[in-house]
């Protein structure tokens, strides 16, 4: 195969490395296409592939169309639209795949090229992670070694020699590159991040429905990083808050939807004490407003950019979708005082109860009421008989509970006696506004683990968690967490629920047990750096350049106005450089000319255009021409068409040229 390789012509070899470079260019996106695309990407790549091997005609028109109409229409029955980022990509990766069958001219190659660097930037539409800027690196490269190779003289130039020029080409505009990323203003993506599809998956979301997923996927990507400026909470204490759920109609969790007057609606009324954490957040883009920070917080995080708000439930969020990695200040304190101290009317919003929902909840709340003790108990003994009940009821944490039906805290109260922590915390609040005590969920991130490498926390989607609020006289409002009761491992420990590990890993631990821990904690202290210096690079980093430079207030006109001294200083540098290119004369052609001018002092009728071996031939027509000025010239000839080491051979011509006697001693 090898063999039959090397014998392809030339345009048949071109095109194989090309499809090849565009399969690299596509398979990252493998998993975010749609399974037709990726089979008829597949299945045309490799078509065109076997049309190049057996040198076979391209198809005709007629298939091109009609395999446009099914990508067209697939395209259509995917996403309902032909517009926007997902829709987009996908038509872009089928129209990359479609026009290698028409690949005809050279032109057709450069219209391949351009859609190739299309593609392949779109590939950052979904992901800026380190990896996937290193295989676009290598598509990159591989994409302008094409390029080049398309622009190099007929024959059968090798690749590694297209490949060299690329890499220099790549080399040359690495520092305009460096330059414009530093300088270039900063504008909001094309696309913001799709909508909400954690359905299904571990993570937050804008609402919170019970019992409808009947298997939990822990998704084990990073939400967020923490650096803590000195002291660090305990890990117990570490409730990162999110949204906040007051209105439930039976099957589904809100925010609150208050039907009385602002006016009377509870107003946060905080109160820290005891010791305040800095620290400083790298947020995820998550395409929503949320400013994730610990309990709790009283002054706005610091985020450039962004203005921050805080809502009556103490949730911080910005004035606009996170739709890119940001990185905020903070200081919280774990203990704090939230809420009115006496009864209010607004308290009512958390005691509201869908009318023919959990009727066997109802009743358990009042056969609890007519226990000795607890008929006229306060809240927090109400709290500690129910969390009793959940530590002692044979009650189970598990990622796999079944689809509920209607009545769901009647199920997991009675039945199932099974969930994660949504069925958990929603069960226990609807027991507890059973109980007339008001009650309210609470969801967000609890917990982390510190990378032992660069000693950030890390925060995983897999660490989303849901727990209770509890309002109690002279108190406000107490966080309560009923998963520690069924499960103290999950907020005490840390002993997650944790999918099954591959076959690779299974293997590594094996051999190491914690040489998949190390390893994968190294990669995330790397990808946290290209987070930090990279990703997070934003516009006030570029005036805080600015102001290294030397401009004490400096806006958007400095920055053009250093962005465009740059891009001229580089033109007037490359113009140097390609003038003194032209003054600089070939030695080899130097030489030529100063023998031309030798024979030609001889009195040897010499043309402008004389080749050494013209040059030869005429020296032997004159029986004064010394003998060893012909080989001489005829070694120069070899040396310009020869494999002899040029350059050394060169420097020996030069020299044997200066003591050269071109008449016979």
């Amino acid at each position: 195969m090898l063999q039959r390789l090397h014998n392809l012509p030339r345009d048949a070899r071109d095109t194989l490395f090309l499809l090849g470079v565009i399969a690299w260019v596509i398979l990252p996106q493998i998993d975010r296409l749609p399974l037709w695309c990726s089979l008829m990407a597949g299945a045309v790549l490799l078509w065109r592939g076997v049309l190049a091997w057996g040198s076979r005609p391209l198809p005709s028109r007629w298939w091109l169309l009609a395999l446009l109409a099914l990508a067209t229409a697939g395209t259509w029955m995917s996403y309902r639209t032909l517009l926007g980022r997902d829709a987009g990509v996908t038509f872009i990766v089928v129209l990359l795949a479609l026009k290698t069958l028409e690949m005809r001219a050279r032109r057709d190659a450069f219209v391949i090229f351009f859609l190739g660097f299309f593609t392949m930037l779109s590939n950052f539409f979904f992901s800026q992670s380190l990896l996937t800027a290193a295989a676009m690196v290598v598509a990159l490269l591989g994409l302008l070694t094409a390029l080049v190779n398309s622009h190099m003289p007929v024959g059968r130039p090798p690749l590694m020699q297209a490949a060299r020029t690329a890499a220099w080409m790549a080399l040359a505009g690495a520092p305009i590159m460096a330059a414009l990323f530093m300088l270039f203003p900063r504008i909001a993506p094309l696309w913001g991040l799709p909508g909400d599809a954690m359905s299904g998956r571990s993570g937050l979301s804008g609402q919170m429905q019970v019992g409808t997923i009947a298997s939990l996927a822990l998704d084990d990507s990073i939400a967020m990083r923490i650096r803590f400026e000195g002291a660090t909470p305990p890990q117990r204490d570490m409730y990162f808050r999110g949204p906040v759920f007051s209105s439930f109609d039976g099957k589904e969790w809100r925010p609150l939807r208050s039907a009385f007057p602002q006016r009377m609606q509870l107003q946060p009324d905080l109160a820290v004490q005891g010791p305040a954490y800095s620290y400083q957040v790298t947020l995820a883009a998550n395409n929503r407003p949320w400013l994730m920070v610990l309990d709790a917080t009283p002054q706005a995080p610091e985020i450039r950019g962004y203005s921050a708000s805080m809502g009556p439930d103490l949730q911080w969020q910005a004035n606009q979708p996170i739709a890119d990695l940001v990185r905020y200040r903070a200081t919280s304190y774990p203990e704090y005082r939230h809420g009115p101290n006496r009864l209010a009317v607004g308290l009512q919003d958390y005691l509201d109860l869908p009318p023919g929902f959990n009727p066997r909840t109802l009743q358990l709340a009042a056969d609890l009421r007519r226990q000795p003790g607890l008929a006229t108990a306060g809240a927090q003994t109400l709290v500690d008989a129910v969390m009793d009940k959940l530590r002692t009821g044979g009650y189970e944490y598990t990622l796999e509970p079944g689809v509920y039906g209607t009545h769901t805290a009647d199920e997991f109260w009675f039945d199932r006696k099974a969930g994660f922590c949504e069925h958990i915390a929603s069960s226990f609040v609807l027991l507890m506004r059973a109980l007339d005590v008001p009650a309210r969920i609470v969801t967000g991130y609890q917990g982390g683990q510190v990378n032992n490498v660069d000693s950030f926390w890390t925060v995983r989607q897999s660490d989303a968690h849901a727990w209770a609020e509890v309002w109690m006289a002279g108190r406000g409002w107490v966080r309560v967490d009923p998963t520690s009761a069924v499960s103290p491992g999950r907020t005490g420990t840390f002993q997650r629920l944790a999918p099954q590990p591959g076959v690779l890993a299974q293997a590594l631990n094996a051999v190491s047990p914690g040489f998949t821990l190390n390893l994968r904690a190294l990669w995330e202290a790397t990808n946290n750096r290209w987070n930090q210096w990279v990703l997070n690079y934003s516009q006030a980093k570029q005036m805080d350049l600015l102001r290294n430079l030397g401009f004490s207030a400096p806006d958007w006109q400095d920055l053009s106005t250093v962005l465009i001294g740059l891009i001229v200083a580089a033109s007037l540098t490359g113009a140097g450089w390609n003038w003194w290119s032209r003054l600089r004369r070939d030695p080899w052609l130097q030489a030529l000319e100063t023998a031309r001018e030798q024979v030609k002092a001889l009195g040897l009728p010499v043309e402008p255009g004389c080749t050494p071996r013209a040059l030869a031939l005429l020296l032997q027509t004159d029986p004064r021409a010394n003998p060893l000025a012909v080989q001489w010239l005829l070694q120069l000839e070899a040396l310009r068409y020869g494999k002899a080491d040029v350059a050394g051979a060169l420097r020996t011509a030069r020299l044997q040229l200066r003591t050269m006697r071109w008449l016979s001693p």
